[in-house]
């Protein structure tokens, strides 16, 4: 793996619990962890990103891969930190467990990836940056990358430079990363949501979506 271009420091790595990480998952949490609304938007922008031939790369999933019904992809790889939850993911073809705020390097091979997927996950990178480079590696060239989130973390567990920041800082931090490692311009998503239900009709926001959407240059 190519040296990752630095982007934070010491201190915007820094997260209040820094026990092991697979402790803190090591009980599957097979809930949905963003609403209805949200999930709804993310399945439409993954109809809309990803083509039905491609590799698709499902990083730092769980039990569920929010990928449209119907739609039958060459191949669904998984990576979490929760055997037990991507066991139970029906649209994986094949996973594998690993902390990647201790080993950064995927076990995939060279421009072998048409698209990877992010949700709910970059907020809890120590070393986004060598995430970033790796994923660079192994993506095909004009493939992309999509980092969705919401306002939502397991505060505890999420770097500094996160906790310290609202959604537009988080938009700019990780397209920051992504570019320094040689992505290609993001394209931000910043959109509300409705409430699901009778409370989105009376005008009750849900959890806000964003996303950044990045490609790999072609002569990356």
């Amino acid at each position: 793996m190519a040296a990752p271009v630095p982007v934070l420091n010491e201190a915007d790595r820094y997260k209040l619990d820094r026990s092991d990480d697979a402790l803190f998952y090591a009980e599957p949490r097979l809930v949905q962890h963003l609403d209805a609304s949200f999930r709804a938007r993310l399945t439409s922008l993954y109809g809309e990103r990803i083509p039905p031939c491609a590799v698709v790369l499902d990083l730092m999933s769980s039990w569920v891969s929010h990928l449209p019904e119907g739609i039958a992809y060459q191949e669904v790889i998984g990576h979490g930190l929760n055997a037990e939850e991507l066991k139970a993911n029906p649209r994986l073809d094949r996973h594998w467990v690993q902390n990647l705020n201790v080993d950064q390097q995927l076990p995939l091979a060279n421009d072998s990836v048409d698209v990877a997927l992010i949700v709910a996950g970059w907020q809890y990178l120590q070393q986004p940056e060598a995430v970033a480079a790796e994923l660079l590696r192994v993506i095909r060239p004009r493939g992309e990358v999509i980092v969705a989130f919401s306002n939502r973390m397991f505060f505890q567990k999420a770097p500094q430079i996160w906790t310290d920041g609202g959604d537009r800082d988080h938009l700019a931090y990780v397209a920051q990363v992504l570019m320094a490692q040689g992505w290609g311009r993001p394209e931000l998503v910043a959109e509300e949501t409705a409430a699901p239900g009778a409370l989105g009709w009376l005008g009750r926001k849900g959890d806000p979506f964003l996303a950044v959407i990045a490609a790999k240059p072609i002569a990356s």
